[in-house]
């Protein structure tokens, strides 16, 4: 009774010095611009080339889609606030904001999860890949991965929606993450932190333990191979879903995994930018630079452009 409700937060941002929000304004414009046309471009070449028509790149397709949500639910909101100075964002803006967070992101676990199997089912199952990979199942991998991430988070965004928040309304973020939210309620949120913690435990450690065996499948098989070119060209087929998963991981790891308690703030911001803004940006470079199928079809689609445009 003796405080007050608030209605908005305040996000911290990147602090108040004028010099530094139009540089920051311009590169995270910049980096928005090239996720979105990139993943953009794997999803047109994926369409538009028949030869690209397969199981591992229709994965590939919707993981660039995902990607494009998941930096649009983002850099927008954070462009507007650089370039207005306006860093309010009501309660119920911030939950939807974090809902959607924690729906993409389970969604690119399940998905890079789908995408392993795909690589296991190829290496040590040829014979059998195009029964065990069709496109039946490859919709359904794609649709369960959506549906157990909205079901999942809707379950704990159903406790979320229950707390109060009063007095401190300052946020020192650039998003809505949920420590720091659950931090500025006057609730008590021990139910929603041992229901958050239990589906976010098993919604990572499922997929990244269905990853692990998919992979230890792989590197066995392909170490039985008698000749080194096979193991190279076997090899080489899943090089770019490997790196893609070592920075996807590697990022989740350290900002959520490694404790930062007694780290600085504006760490755990750079750490929070390099795995909500540069990953996504990263992925499309990574299967464009070493996917020898994708460059040939980025080859092809330039030069029938560059003939329409001579025509």
């Amino acid at each position: 009774r003796n405080h007050s409700l608030i209605s908005e937060f305040i996000l911290l941002g990147f602090g108040n010095d004028p010099k530094l929000q139009p540089l920051l304004f311009l590169l995270f414009l910049l980096i928005y611009n090239v996720t979105v046309a990139g993943n953009t471009l794997i999803i047109a070449l994926v369409v538009v080339d028949h030869n690209l028509r397969t199981p591992m790149y229709y994965l590939l397709g919707n993981l660039s889609f995902l990607e494009i949500c998941y930096t649009s639910a983002f850099l927008p909101r954070l462009l507007a606030s650089l370039w207005t100075g306006d860093r309010s964002v009501s309660v119920k803006g911030c939950f939807v904001q974090l809902y959607f967070f924690a729906v993409m992101s389970a969604t690119e676990a399940l998905l890079l999860a789908a995408m392993s199997y795909d690589r296991y089912v190829a290496i040590c199952h040829p014979l059998r890949y195009a029964a065990l990979m069709n496109g039946r199942v490859c919709g359904r991998l794609v649709a369960g991965s959506w549906l157990c991430s909205f079901l999942n988070c809707t379950l704990t965004d159903v406790f979320l929606w229950q707390l109060t928040f009063c007095d401190a309304k300052e946020m020192d973020h650039f998003f809505c993450d949920f420590t720091p939210l659950i931090k500025l309620s006057c609730s008590d949120t021990r139910t929603l932190e041992l229901v958050t913690l239990t589906i976010a435990a098993l919604g990572a450690l499922v997929p990244c333990v269905l990853t692990l065996t998919s992979y230890v499948c792989i590197i066995s098989t392909v170490l039985r191979i008698p000749s080194s070119t096979g193991r190279k060209k076997a090899f080489s087929t899943c090089s770019s879903h490997l790196i893609v998963l070592s920075v996807f991981y590697g990022a989740v790891i350290t900002v959520y995994v490694v404790p930062t308690g007694n780290a600085p703030t504006v760490l755990h911001k750079i750490l929070s930018v390099f795995y909500i803004v540069l990953t996504p940006l990263i992925n499309p470079i990574i299967y464009c630079l070493r996917n020898k199928e994708v460059q040939e079809s980025l080859q092809k689609a330039l030069f029938k452009l560059a003939a329409f445009r001579n025509r």
